[in-house]
């Protein structure tokens, strides 16, 4: 009988909760498990692998600028309707090591007290899509686990992103494991399987950006009504790549993320000052810097970016906060690209006002 509508989707969800407890995908500095174990990223496991280099577990590498200890970043998209792949499906394993996790998982479901209704049925069906040939509509079945053709592809698999604080989104790549032949490209039903594109949006998610400590001029004292310049060299900040690669037999593809510094924001922390440009955005010079560092005789003179502050900060400060923007875009294998959403990251620094009208410089 083919499965067809909701009996597809129990297939999917029960009999991958139960059938798949004991897998696990191993990133580069966390491991990522897959959808149904209900748990992060605590614990990093080592893929083993056969006499054959069969590898049990696909790893992403992260490489460039990018977050210690496999943490998210600290870009900002501007979008923000913008997230990160909450899952994705990935090479797992060989046939004959799919086989014999799968089969030893599934035989000691079916053995549960109690085991039954419609999770047991899910369970036995499910056994029989791996071993008897059972599908449906382009989704084949397997004979044997598809052992005949280990080392000829890998099975794949969900996997949870374990930087998704969502449970449910991160849970939401249910597929059962599918085979995929050396070479070819996952079936077109797989949208979330992992790819150039979704790379490129993981090395963003994993992707820290150098602190943004604007120079000022004064620098950390001002006058009340005095203008302050602001300005970043080009030495200080440049352009930041970060790649995410996997590398199983069979499957090697990777792409890099690329953040340009295009503009400085800067926001006071007080009603009472006014910036320059009156925007507040100080967009890159054609040498790659941003403002124009302050030089004697210039007192008199507008900055092309700073701010005036019109009152004193009393006893405390004012936050002043500097935010990059930054154009991101993507290169892939296969001639792959694209744009991301733009990011930014800034910093406060803290500014004292004082209240004298006049000041010699």
């Amino acid at each position: 009988m083919p499965v067809t509508g909701s009996r597809r989707a129990l297939l999917g969800s029960a009999a991958l909760t139960l059938a798949l407890s004991s897998l696990v995908l191993t990133e580069s500095a966390y491991a990522a498990k897959p959808v149904g174990s209900g748990k992060g990223a605590n614990t990093q496991q080592q893929g083993g692998g056969d006499g054959n280099g069969i590898y049990a577990a696909a790893r992403i590498q992260y490489s460039g600028s990018v977050a210690k200890g496999g943490g998210t970043g600290n870009v900002t998209s501007s979008d923000v309707n913008w997230t990160p792949p909450p899952c994705w499906y990935a090479p797992y394993l060989g046939a004959k090591d799919f086989k014999k996790k799968m089969s030893k998982d599934i035989e000691r479901q079916l053995n549960t007290p109690g085991m039954g209704g419609t999770a047991g049925s899910a369970i036995g069906e499910t056994k029989r899509h791996y071993e008897d040939g059972y599908g449906w509509t382009g989704t084949p079945g397997y004979e044997d686990y598809n052992v005949e053709n280990d080392g000829k592809g890998m099975f794949w698999a969900g996997v949870e992103n374990p930087n998704e604080p969502d449970y449910l989104k991160r849970t939401s790549c249910t597929d059962l494991p599918f085979w995929v032949e050396n070479g070819d490209a996952p079936p077109p039903q797989y949208e979330e399987a992992i790819d150039p594109e979704i790379l490129a949006a993981l090395a963003y998610q994993h992707m820290q950006l150098p602190d943004t400590k604007v120079t000022l001029a004064p620098e950390a004292e001002t006058k009340v009504n005095l203008p302050t310049w602001a300005w970043l060299d080009k030495a200080v900040f440049d352009e930041v790549q970060a790649t995410a690669a996997i590398n199983v037999p069979g499957f090697n593809i990777q792409a890099t993320t690329t953040a340009k510094p295009v503009s400085l924001t800067l926001k006071p922390g007080t009603e009472d000052a006014e910036t320059y440009p009156a925007s507040g955005e100080c967009t890159i010079n054609a040498d790659g810097s941003i403002g124009e560092p302050y030089a004697k005789g210039k007192s008199d003179e507008t900055p092309p970016c700073g701010l005036r502050y019109l009152r004193s900060s009393g006893d405390g400060t004012y936050k002043l906060q500097a935010t990059i923007t930054w154009e991101i875009n993507w290169t892939g294998t296969g001639g792959a690209g694209g744009d991301l959403p733009n990011g930014t990251f800034g910093n406060e620094q803290a500014v004292t006002v004082q209240e004298i009208q006049a000041v010699n410089r």
